[in-house]
């Protein structure tokens, strides 16, 4: 699948001549008039002493939306870009504050419905709940979950990418694909912090790059722990990197604050649940009719995008009938149920592998 955003000039225009394409753009703080000399610098093709010329001391910070942005982020000359910009990061690197604070100057800059925000994290979502990728054009405040004609999720039936690399690939290639068709001309991809090359999290990464083809790709790292994967990247010049210093005040979130997102998350989805009784008979039934109780579905219109979510809270299969408990009032413009691989507590909304 090749996105299709609209057309416009490229990048290599904006930033200069002279440069490979994955040369990495490497974001750290240098002196006041920093993004003046950088600026000359890329102009006459000589950028990458300037770029790397980092100082000791801590970055500048300054305030903006009760969050503490490094001026590094600020500095960032974000003109004349177009597509996917994918930004990747460990857990805890600080990765979706900088997507977020991208998409908000990139929207200021570009006005509204111009650019689009991908959630890209089915463990620790923030625009849709867990288990789901969401593209959207706004991104609301107070931690509501958007909807609307501006709105697309995709099932990825758990809270994690392990063991469910095709969802995540597919889901974020048609959620891509569904914002520029929207009208989007640049998507910001928040992926997931999932990296860990003994879980094959890299070969994830690479499919995720090879598939979206983004023109820019941000990376934040600590260390070296991206390292595997940019290495190649650079010498291969698929794709343009920039990479960008954590922001130093992001606090880490053990796995117990995570699995309380998630619950939160589940909580505040159903809500305002009622009961259906679904014949899936009459409906196609992904990747088959495996119901069992608690367990995660999804409802799918045509295209194969997520309606709502259901827990299964009742089975009769002698009827081939289903009860399951959810925020959709009805099943109009239902055409699949996508059975996965998570069982829900519908009074705590614990959650457990199944």
């Amino acid at each position: 699948m090749k996105l299709t955003p609209p057309p416009t000039p490229s990048l290599s225009q904006k930033i200069g001549a002279g440069r490979g394409a994955a040369d990495p753009i490497r974001l750290s703080p240098l002196s006041q008039n920093w993004e003046r000399s950088l600026s000359r610098s890329l102009a006459s093709g000589e950028g990458e002493r300037a770029i790397h010329a980092v100082t000791e001391r801590s970055p500048p910070m300054s305030s903006q939306n009760h969050l503490t942005i490094p001026m590094d982020w600020e500095s960032l000359d974000l003109s004349g870009l177009h597509g996917v910009l994918m930004v990747i990061g460990a857990m805890d690197s600080g990765k979706s504050t900088f997507a977020r604070y991208l998409f908000g100057r990139l929207q200021r800059q570009e006005g509204s419905g111009r650019v689009a925000f991908l959630d890209g994290d089915p463990g620790q979502a923030s625009l849709g709940p867990p288990a789901t990728l969401t593209v959207s054009m706004m991104l609301p405040e107070g931690g509501a979950f958007p909807a609307g004609d501006d709105v697309c999720r995709y099932f990825i039936g758990s809270n994690s990418p392990r063991g469910h690399f095709l969802p995540m690939l597919v889901g974020a290639a048609r959620l891509a694909q569904a914002a520029f068709d929207k009208g989007a001309r640049l998507l910001v991809h928040d992926t997931s912090g999932f990296i860990d090359p003994a879980a094959g999290a890299l070969a994830l990464k690479r499919g995720e790059i090879e598939l979206l083809q983004p023109t820019l790709l941000f990376t934040l790292q600590r260390q070296q722990e991206l390292e595997p994967l940019l290495l190649p990247l650079r010498r291969s010049q698929r794709t343009r990197l920039v990479v960008i210093q954590p922001a130093p005040a992001v606090q880490a979130r053990g796995l117990a604050a995570r699995r309380g997102h998630r619950q939160e998350s589940f909580s505040r989805y159903f809500r305002e649940s009622l009961r259906l009784e679904v014949d899936w008979s009459r409906l196609a039934v992904w990747p088959s009719p495996r119901f069992s109780l608690n367990r995660l579905v999804a409802f799918e219109d045509r295209l194969g995008f997520t309606l709502g979510l259901g827990i299964v809270v009742g089975i009769d299969r002698p009827r081939t009938s289903v009860t399951l408990q959810t925020p959709l009032a009805s099943l109009e413009g239902v055409s699949a149920l996508r059975v996965g691989d998570l069982a829900l507590d519908p009074q705590t909304f614990l959650e457990a592998k199944i």
